[in-house]
């Protein structure tokens, strides 16, 4: 079995994590690359990644996530937060963005840029908000499967008071909203989840093959 899938195998949803562990520098840095190379449509990338260290404020969002213990802890409270309203105004910092990696000009990237003011000008304030948070999703997913190949527990987590969250961190004055939230770090040894046998649907259940 490839490297991928054995790890893939040995990830679960950590329950409970050793207080007495922290994830390195190094392997956050790693982690953090994979976020940025992440799949996003078109690749626009409408979210932030928040690294929440303040003891305090974790103290604040456990509340605000029915006191699930893995927010404090974790090694690491990491926020997926998506942009609220992506608009005219990310679109342009993108497109200079490619035209600065690139080393072409923003006048060849017309068609490209056309193609997504379109799209995203299509899009209602609901489903623009929508979108951005499934964009947010996509990350997330990258990192619980890196963290899975570093051998880094990972948790990820929808169970928190969304608008809390926003209030405690300032997300509305930035035009950002919580999308999904992850915790990582190391599994403690009393956890009895990682014991536990994983049940997925079988091939012919999963696949159509058409």
């Amino acid at each position: 079995m490839s490297k991928i899938l054995n790890s893939l195998n040995w990830r679960y949803a950590t329950k409970k994590y050793d207080t007495s562990k922290k994830v390195g520098a190094e392997d956050i840095t790693t982690l953090k690359e994979a976020m940025k190379l992440s799949v996003s449509s078109m690749g626009l990338q409408p979210y932030k990644v928040i690294f929440v260290d303040n003891t305090q404020l974790r103290e604040q969002l456990k509340s605000a996530a029915y006191n699930q213990s893995a927010i404090t802890d974790a090694s690491h409270l990491i926020i997926f937060a998506n942009e609220t309203n992506v608009s005219k105004k990310h679109i342009d910092g993108y497109l200079q963005n490619i035209a600065n990696t690139r080393g072409i000009t923003i006048e060849s990237l017309d068609a490209f840029n056309n193609s997504m003011q379109k799209f995203v000008g299509s899009l209602s304030p609901e489903a623009n908000t929508d979108w951005s948070k499934r964009q947010a999703y996509i990350a997330m997913t990258t990192l619980i499967n890196t963290a899975a190949y570093l051998k880094i527990d990972a948790t990820p987590m929808e169970g928190f008071d969304e608008k809390k969250f926003n209030e405690i961190l300032k997300l509305d004055s930035l035009g950002l909203n919580t999308a999904v939230i992850a915790t990582i770090g190391y599994r403690h040894a009393d956890d009895a989840a990682q014991h536990l046998k994983k049940v997925r649907k079988s091939h012919a259940e999963l696949f159509i093959n058409l």
